[in-house]
């Protein structure tokens, strides 16, 4: 197993670009673990359309099956599930509030560990982002992040993010699913979302993209080094 770093933290922290960021720079395989519950996540919405309800073993035998493929690159990433692209569809509001709902159930994170586990094995380094990537995916990771920013400012990057994809969004509405997001992964019983043992903490409230990014760097050439 190479060098693995891990970025975790709350939904809308920058964890994502940051990872991405950070993979490119080091030449690092990248795991976004987030993807893989969106993922899960499509497929039961998908799932509740056809059928009224969708039992724990069902969500959990959808995890151990997905037939996904990642294809990243420096500046952009394409997702294809089951041969579908859905690399934006699972950037939907909807499809991430589900992917919240399904990471709370212990069946499906048991079924998505050991995939999880295997971007590492054969790679020279791994850049993971998630809510349990340092604490239980990667407890002995080299380096790990616990990256936040207060409710309000990952709202209204949220907010942007939408807009400048032509969405009309509400703020206040973007908010509450942010705080209803926060509440489920903090208080769920099964590897719940807080700062992993051993990571270095950033608050990116009022911290630019750059800022952070250098800030990250400096850690991890302080380990490798």
């Amino acid at each position: 197993m190479g060098v693995v770093i891990t970025i975790d933290g709350p939904s809308g922290a920058g964890k994502g670009t940051m990872a991405m960021l950070l993979a490119t720079h080091y030449g690092f395989n990248l795991l976004d673990s987030g993807v893989l519950y969106r993922l899960v996540g499509l497929v039961y919405l998908r799932k509740l359309q056809q059928i009224a309800q969708v039992s724990e073993a069902d969500v959990a035998s959808i995890a151990a099956q997905l037939d996904v493929q990642f294809n990243y690159s420096s500046s952009a990433q394409s997702i294809l599930l089951a041969g579908e692209e859905v690399t934006a569809v699972i950037r939907q509001e909807e499809v991430g509030n589900a992917a919240s709902v399904v990471a709370a159930m212990p069946s499906v994170r048991q079924a998505l560990l050991a995939r999880q586990r295997q971007f590492a094995t054969s790679a020279k380094g791994l850049v993971a982002d998630g809510r349990d990537m340092g604490s239980v995916v990667f407890p002995s990771a080299e380096v790990k992040f616990f990256l936040t920013a207060s409710s309000q400012s990952r709202a209204q990057r949220r907010m942007q993010q939408l807009q400048a994809k032509g969405l009309c969004v509400n703020m206040q509405q973007i908010l509450n699913d942010l705080n209803a997001r926060d509440a489920r992964d903090i208080e769920r019983d099964v590897a719940p979302l807080s700062a992993p043992q051993g990571s270095v903490a950033i608050d990116a409230s009022l911290l630019s993209i750059d800022q952070v990014f250098a800030l990250m760097r400096s850690h991890v050439d302080q380990a490798l080094n």
